[in-house]
């Protein structure tokens, strides 16, 4: 049985005109599938996985990666939905309550 892993963009419900709501970004770490939500290491500025134990600054959730990217071996350039979009909670990877009222404080609404 073949299985399909989430598409590029495919958890966006709606964002806005052009490319206001994306954003080119530093990734670190990996690999990622599109839905990964992130948190940015304050020491670096460079994006990763959201994690709500840490203390770099990754406890915070700011964005959702918009296509898989691997920065496992080097760091990354990569699209990430950072603002005025609206995004299907369950195609997110990683996010905990905490997370999805990050995203909302963003401008990132999970339905």
């Amino acid at each position: 049985m073949k299985t399909e892993t989430v598409r590029a963009g495919e958890f966006l419900v709606s964002e806005a005109n052009g490319s206001r709501s994306r954003e080119s970004v530093t990734l670190t770490g990996g690999p990622y599938l599109p839905g990964q939500v992130l948190g940015v290491v304050t020491a670096s500025g460079k994006y990763t996985a959201y994690a709500s134990g840490a203390s770099n600054g990754t406890e915070t959730a700011v964005a959702v990666l918009y296509g898989p990217a691997d920065g496992s071996a080097a760091d990354v350039s990569a699209v990430v939905i950072a603002r005025d979009a609206e995004v299907s909670e369950a195609l997110l990877t990683g996010a905990d309550a905490d997370a999805i009222t990050d995203l909302a404080a963003a401008g990132i609404i999970p339905r």
